[in-house]
């Protein structure tokens, strides 16, 4: 099962055969791995070496690490393109996933500078900041905080932002969307964003910005969302 002789490193011996496990149906989805004593005996290894295999593997998204519980076969990642405008909820749902939203804050305030700018309005002007954690079949992919103009935010209910807030502007503003203009940087997570996506400290994270607007060109959403990225992946 592993050539300890071979140039290839252990460690990654182990996750391939892992792999080919999950990949057999021998783990599914959601089952939970042997512990690492166990899999230190199985493959006759130390179990600094299994460790350094399931934790490439959780890094990868192959894996996931629940607190208390165990480390668990994941769901494949979820994909994104990075061009045009895509609701996470129809996101969700074209992968098979359960959409769901657990709202953190939904408040009323004034916007700061840097929102103001992004979202081209007067500072006079508030705006509704909705905080969310999205999850995908109970698991949290993401923490949104999205910004909207009050113009195009009056209306809006919690109930609404459990769901798309996409489909409150097209259906019950009766606005189109036009394009979404977004960067993303790699950062780690830190204590406080690791414990609302259930992940370990310092885990990879994706830092999503993004200005969404209506056909016209009018800025109405810049949102700040931090992705788990062993869950989730953007491609051209």
């Amino acid at each position: 099962m592993i050539d300890k002789g071979s140039p290839v490193p252990i460690y990654y011996q182990i996750q391939q055969v892992i792999k080919e496990q999950i990949k057999k149906g021998e783990w599914s989805v959601g089952d939970a791995i042997p512990s690492e004593r166990i899999l230190s005996e199985q493959f006759e290894v130390s179990r600094m070496t299994i460790r350094q295999a399931v934790q490439g593997l959780v890094d990868e998204g192959v894996l996931t690490r629940k607190r208390g519980s165990g480390t668990f076969v994941s769901n494949e990642k979820v994909e994104q393109p990075l061009r045009g405008v895509t609701s996470f909820t129809k996101l969700m749902e074209q992968r098979g996933m359960i959409p769901s939203s657990k709202i953190i804050s939904f408040l009323k305030r004034k916007p700061s500078d840097v929102e103001a700018e992004h979202l081209e309005m007067d500072q006079a002007v508030e705006v509704l900041q909705i905080e969310r954690i999205r999850l995908g079949n109970n698991t949290p992919i993401a923490i949104e905080t999205t910004i909207i103009p009050w113009p195009f935010a009056e209306g809006i209910t919690v109930e609404d932002m459990e769901h798309s807030l996409y489909e409150f502007i097209e259906e019950k503003k009766g606005l189109d969307l036009g394009e979404g203009r977004q960067s993303i940087e790699a950062i780690s997570a830190d204590k406080q964003t690791a414990n609302q996506l259930d992940l370990p400290t310092g885990s990879p994270i994706l830092l999503i910005e993004r200005v969404t607007t209506l056909k016209n060109g009018t800025p109405f959403e810049y949102v700040r969302s931090h992705y788990a990225g062993s869950r989730f992946k953007f491609y051209l």
